[in-house]
């Protein structure tokens, strides 16, 4: 009986080591980075210029470069009129890089005719990368004239987004 008290108390005191030792303990600390909020500005509007058709379909791409090319029963006059692509300073933190999203398309309207303006791109296109926290965005698109578009100045009934958010 001696002997299996002794081996009782030994194993007991293994059990009270063991949930002892089986504790650690680690630190860790905190931290938090506080950047400028990003904002993208205005600088100029979208301007296509002056367009001749011919009464068939075509399209006028704009590029970001403010660049023209034409399709179909387009033809684009010596007058070119004011031709724009739209332009955006974009501001923010230091070298962050952001992710641009385009509009998928806007219509333009002149009284009761309109036309449809998509495939939007930019330069740069996708994200950008803010250098000392400033960049600049230009943007295309291509305008789509449907055959017998009416003479008019067309214009969106409201402005197109142009979406910044950082990486």
């Amino acid at each position: 009986m001696k002997k299996v008290l002794t081996i009782s108390f030994c194993l007991l005191g293994l059990l009270i080591t063991s949930s002892v030792s089986a504790q650690a303990t680690a630190t860790a600390n905190a931290s938090a980075t506080i950047v400028t909020p990003i904002s993208i500005a205005k600088t100029a509007d979208m301007n296509f210029g002056n367009i001749a058709t011919d009464g068939n379909v075509g399209t006028v791409v704009l590029t970001p470069g403010s660049a023209r090319t034409f399709t179909g029963g387009v033809t684009l006059p010596a007058a070119t009129g004011t031709v724009t692509a739209a332009s955006f300073t974009v501001t923010g933190s230091g070298a962050y890089t952001y992710a641009i999203t385009l509009p998928a398309s806007v219509t333009i309207t002149s009284g009761s005719d309109s036309m449809i303006v998509d495939n939007f791109t930019s330069t740069p296109s996708g994200t950008g990368t803010l250098s000392s926290g400033t960049q600049t965005i230009n943007v295309g698109a291509t305008l789509n004239l449907v055959a017998s578009q009416a003479e008019g100045t067309y214009t969106s009934a409201t402005a197109f987004p142009v979406t910044v958010n950082y990486n």
